[in-house]
């Protein structure tokens, strides 16, 4: 499905994250990153770790505070695979399908196929991914784990996330079968661990807000004709309008984006359907999607970061308490890219918390292929003193790659943990206007 240079791209992501200077390039090498919130973890579970900066003289890791996304799953919505497969299937019929549209509705009806009663399932790939993470962070920080060491897991209650959770836990049972794993999946954390409680509520109507700026974008940017002509004979009783036409090529995208998900698909693409220029404007738009909707865009008020201080401050509160109680382990959170966005952008890691009114070209300085794949995680890895040092000492991990920090550091990627803490309760005391 990659192109042989993905394999010089995964070697230069190990070095750290790299915001890309010429985003259409990076999408036209790897069709793959134009998946946007599909595009499967770049690290997979054979690869080596990123290369990370070694721990301070006297210190040596003893925690992780982490919250990671599911991996890799199929579509969400039955409706996004039968929509367009309804569509061609109707045009076949009446006798409407070129070559190329009869090429198209088999190859729809092989997903369909795959797919039928999965909707928002985790894929064999996503249980590798997470499988992979722990043995990373196993190799990273040793001696965080361990037969005295505790590991704490949670996981929203939606069971991709769930499945996650346990691929991820059964790693390290296998590792450490000492070791105390504790797991638990329960409503009584949804306050902090997902969405759609008590302040996400009301964004939900920012996000409606949002809703109508992209269809704008989506009308005045996307051009279907080329691809509607090649599947089509003949349109008359598809009721293919301006909207529904521009349905059609963003739901066949969409499908084909998710296929590097499954190794039911290796092998093959559907990405030969559209043409370069098609591809890096689908995902263009779907980038200023996800940034409208949920990072710390002017367009939503700069207020959808702020969802998620419950979760922040659970991050925080979970390491106070470790700390206090001089605990060895890892406190493991497994919810979904909705959580971990809005996470990224309050936590200011790296360049993820951009505020820009340029929406043209956001592409330029803000990709969502580099924040939010499948399995994207945040660990935040703290460092205690063996030799008389008083600070512990913290750093965070973006995707395994170690991200700057809005506190001046000690040395590297490595700061005070009060420092960094105090930063953080400041920023979650500030009041937020939520109304629309």
């Amino acid at each position: 499905m990659k192109r042989i240079v993905i394999s010089l791209l995964c070697a230069l992501a190990c070095v750290g994250v790299q915001w890309a200077a010429n985003p259409q390039v990076d999408v036209i090498a790897d069709y793959d990153r134009s998946g946007s919130n599909h595009y499967a973890y770049p690290i997979p579970g054979d690869m080596p770790a990123p290369i990370l900066t070694r721990s301070p003289a006297g210190y040596r890791p003893f925690l992780i505070e982490h919250y990671g996304r599911h991996g890799s799953r199929w579509l969400t919505r039955e409706g996004s695979y039968t929509r367009p497969l309804n569509t061609l299937e109707q045009a076949d019929k009446a006798g409407q399908l070129t070559p190329v549209g009869q090429r198209m509705l088999r190859d729809l009806r092989r997903v369909w196929l795959a797919a039928q009663d999965r909707a928002g399932e985790l894929s064999d790939l996503g249980a590798e991914q997470h499988q992979g993470i722990a043995q990373r962070m196993m190799h990273n920080f040793p001696t965080v784990f361990g037969t005295n060491a505790v590991i704490d897991a949670r996981s929203t209650v939606v069971i991709r996330c769930i499945l996650s959770m346990q691929n991820e836990t059964m790693v390290l049972r296998a590792a450490h079968p000492q070791m105390r794993i504790i797991t638990d999946a329960s409503y009584h954390d949804m306050y902090y661990m997902g969405w759609g409680y008590g302040e996400d509520t009301l964004a939900n109507h920012i996000r409606k807000d949002m809703d109508r700026v992209t269809q704008d974008l989506y009308r005045r940017h996307v051009r279907y004709d080329r691809f509607v002509n090649m599947l089509f004979t003949d349109t008359t009783g598809l009721n293919l309008n301006h909207d529904s036409a521009i349905r059609l090529m963003t739901d066949v995208f969409g499908i084909a984006g998710s296929l590097q998900g499954h190794h039911t698909f290796d092998g093959w693409s559907m990405y030969h359907y559209f043409t370069n220029a098609e591809i890096f404007e689908l995902w263009r738009l779907r980038n200023i999607y996800w940034y409208t909707h949920w990072a710390n865009s002017p367009q939503n008020g700069n207020r959808m970061p702020y969802i998620e201080r419950a979760l922040l401050r659970n991050m925080i509160e979970s390491a106070d308490r470790a700390i206090g109680e001089g605990r060895r382990g890892a406190d493991l959170r497994f919810g979904h890219e909705t959580c971990l966005l809005p996470l990224a952008c309050l936590m200011e890691l790296d360049s993820v918390n951009l505020s820009t009114d340029d929406l043209d070209n956001l592409h330029l300085h803000w990709q969502d292929y580099n924040i939010f794949p499948k399995a994207c995680n945040i660990q935040m890895v703290f460092y205690e003193p063996m030799h008389g040092q008083k600070d512990i000492l913290v750093k965070v991990l973006l995707n395994e790659h170690e991200a700057t920090l809005p506190v001046k550091p000690v040395e590297g990627p490595y700061c005070r943990w009060t420092d960094l803490r105090d930063y953080y309760l400041r920023k979650l005391d500030t009041k937020v206007d939520f109304s629309f």
